[in-house]
């Protein structure tokens, strides 16, 4: 194929157009030899197979299996080792081989006590980590995979890396290293540094679609990993943001955020985890319930956690005296905006304390506990001055935690109500939608949103609401809508016509404890509608997915994650335990190479110990979803879009600096 010269692509009008822009570039690029290059070497980068992305959802703070399959890379880095040795190892030793590489210092730890001669094992051992990061790193620039090394091995394991031990006059060179490492007894830090470098380059992207937080004892530790990993964003789950309200604030979210917490028994993720005490809100519950059993507010305990009576007792009244204020503060919310269309959620108003009946939906149910200190039948929502002054000390103490800051405002940096990345939407919860399959209109102000403008919009709000923090100059109307997204019926995370949370605390009728699910996902597993949804975010529906989170498959029941002919893919397969009852696995992960789409269905995860000690793994049921007619490069990616557009700057200076338009700084 003949190319077209550059400097015929461009006439002197277009670089004239582009002069300011191009006397920039030139800055970077000061001459043709230095823009030249770059052009070279930006059309080799989009020949190479685009880079494996991750797909994980709804970790619920379960930190150790979050932890093994970020290592594991949900299988890829296995797949590399049987891609390297195929039937040259027995799968035993195959097994140590990826045991060691997710878990490099523990399992160092446990084979330098068993092994009778540790030299020879190094030895053998460091030549397969070579030749498995050799075969991970294959599909990425020198330029990208130096910029991984470790910098202590850096030079040493670029070496390795691109001299291979059968290459003629290097074969010595090669085994020098390896010796001499071994001699210097730098083994031990040279496998670590190895091993942490093939989970770094086993996945390019990592995608989180939505809820790190609540249910699962470690959010925190999640929020950590996220931090330190190399690549990743964030779609805000409705768990995600009540923190995020929480940390902004806003009084109605923090006190849902504890009553979850409570119930859920993870306190120690407030207290602990992020330093903000509960100690006042235990003192009044203490004080102001003294004389109430609290048996409706017993605690969900975990088979493995062991709490005293005494302590059982706090978190009962702790657990009932967050509810009320909840009930109270969301009257606050609901009453300044007629518009959100939840007047029937305030339900204090509604009770009868003489009959111990409240009214809902125009029915009389008995309720299971009318025992009710702080509120008063002739103006049940006020709120004590106890109330207010415990809430005002734990409204202080959830914005001024240094840790909570952090990874909030990294949700923020990283994250974001939906995402458009490689022709795949990434969205939490849903695209609000009618029966007929239309998008929701929901009004603000004098106007109507829907589809990705309501989104977008609700984006803003909630960054507004943390941003905007400051008692001087609050912004009420974008922290009201924050809360909103956590349990408003038009919220795109939420999902639900309603939270039926005081139904579910007070009413023994299960009629009243069920939340509709948005039309979305009954229209979910229809071709068309997904179309639509994907054709309203400028996605091209022949090619596009839709990955979702939030609700669990009922994997058990025989439900699929795969709906719209493929077209949707929810990844909500039950990570956390709270859920795994309900879907019968424990997680779904989502891979995207370079050759198609392939879902992974996770069985149970015991221990971290049990998976270092007994070399086992995850066990996976693995469905090739979409294969890729030819094999996708970087080309073919969003980042090749923005490749390709550099390539024509490049090109346009290259003309420029012909045409003598723009000189060469020599």
């Amino acid at each position: 194929m003949k190319h077209q010269p550059i400097d015929l692509k461009y006439t002197h009008e277009e670089i004239e157009k582009e002069i300011k822009y191009l006397k920039l570039l030139s800055k970077q690029f000061p001459t043709v030899q230095t823009a030249s290059t770059e052009i070279i070497n930006l059309e080799a980068i989009m020949k190479l197979p685009k880079g494996t992305e991750h797909f994980l959802s709804d970790i619920h703070g379960e930190h150790e299996i979050f932890s093994h399959v970020l290592r594991n890379g949900s299988g890829v880095i296995r797949q590399k080792i049987e891609d390297v040795f195929k039937n040259t190892l027995r799968k035993f030793i195959k097994d140590e081989l990826a045991t060691l590489i997710y878990y490099p210092e523990e399992k160092l730890a446990l084979i330098e006590k068993s092994e009778s001669d540790i030299e020879e094992w190094y030895a053998v051992t460091l030549q397969r980590l070579i030749e498995v990061t050799r075969a991970t790193a294959s599909k990425y620039t020198r330029s990208k995979v130096r910029k991984s090394l470790p910098s202590d091995f850096a030079y040493i394991i670029e070496e390795l890396l691109h001299e291979k031990p059968g290459t003629r006059n290097k074969e010595k060179y090669f085994d020098e290293i390896i010796q001499t490492i071994i001699r210097i007894d730098r083994s031990k830090e040279f496998i670590i540094a190895i091993c942490k470098l093939i989970q770094r380059l086993a996945i390019d992207r990592l995608h989180i679609v939505g809820d790190i937080f609540d249910r699962g004892p470690g959010p925190e530790k999640v929020m950590e990993m996220l931090i330190n990993y190399h690549s990743v964003d964030i779609q805000w789950g409705n768990h995600d943001i009540i923190w995020m309200g929480s940390a902004a604030g806003i009084r109605a979210m923090i006190a849902n955020l504890i009553r979850i917490s409570a119930r859920y028994m993870n306190l120690d993720t407030i207290e602990d985890g992020y330093g903000i005490s509960l100690l006042p809100l235990a003192t009044f519950a203490m004080e102001a319930y003294k004389n109430d059993p609290c048996d409706l507010f017993a605690p969900k305990i975990p088979p493995d956690m062991e709490l005293s009576s005494k302590q059982v007792e706090m978190i009962k009244k702790m657990h009932k005296a967050i509810s009320v204020m909840q009930f109270k503060y969301e009257w606050e919310i609901i009453s300044r905006n007629p518009q959100f269309e939840m007047e029937d959620r305030n339900l204090l108003h509604k009770i009868d304390f003489v009959h111990g009946t409240v009214e809902i939906d125009g029915k009389f149910y008995k309720m299971l506990d009318t025992h009710f200190p702080t509120v008063d039948p002739k103006n049940p929502y006020r709120l004590t001055p106890e109330e207010i002054e415990v809430m005002e000390k734990l409204r202080i103490s959830f914005m001024h935690s240094e840790l909570l800051k952090k990874h909030v405002k990294f949700l923020y940096s990283k994250g974001s109500m939906y995402l458009r990345y490689n022709d795949n939407l990434l969205v939490h919860g849903c695209v609000p939608l009618e029966k007929d399959g239309s998008f929701t209109k929901m009004k603000f102000g004098d106007k109507e949103l829907s589809g990705k403008a309501l989104l977008d919009q609700f984006d803003l709000y909630a960054r507004k609401a943390y941003f905007t923090r400051n008692d001087k100059q609050m912004d009420t109307v974008a922290r009201d809508h924050t809360w909103y997204l956590w349990c408003g019926k038009y919220s795109p995370i939420f999902g639900k016509k309603k939270m039926t949370t005081f139904e579910r605390y007070f009413i023994a009728e299960k009629e009243t404890h069920t939340e509709e699910k948005n039309a979305f996902y009954k229209l979910n597993d229809n071709e068309e509608v997904v179309r639509k949804i994907l054709a309203e975010f400028e996605l091209n529906p022949d090619i596009a997915h839709i990955v979702n989170g939030h609700v669990p498959v009922k994997v058990k029941t025989g439900e699929s994650p795969i709906k719209a002919n493929g077209k949707l893919l929810v990844i909500d397969g039950g990570m956390s335990k709270a859920y795994q009852k309900v879907t019968g696995i424990s997680g779904y992960t989502l891979i995207y190479n370079s050759y198609g789409l392939v879902l992974v269905a996770h069985q149970a995860f015991e221990t971290t110990s049990k998976a270092i000690e007994d070399e086992t793994d995850i066990l996976s049921n693995i469905t090739y979803l979409e294969p890729n007619p030819r094999r996708k490069t970087v080309a073919d990616t969003d980042n090749g879009k923005f490749l390709r557009q550099q390539i024509t700057d490049l090109e346009m200076l290259l003309a420029a600096y012909r045409k003598g338009l723009i000189k060469e700084i020599r």
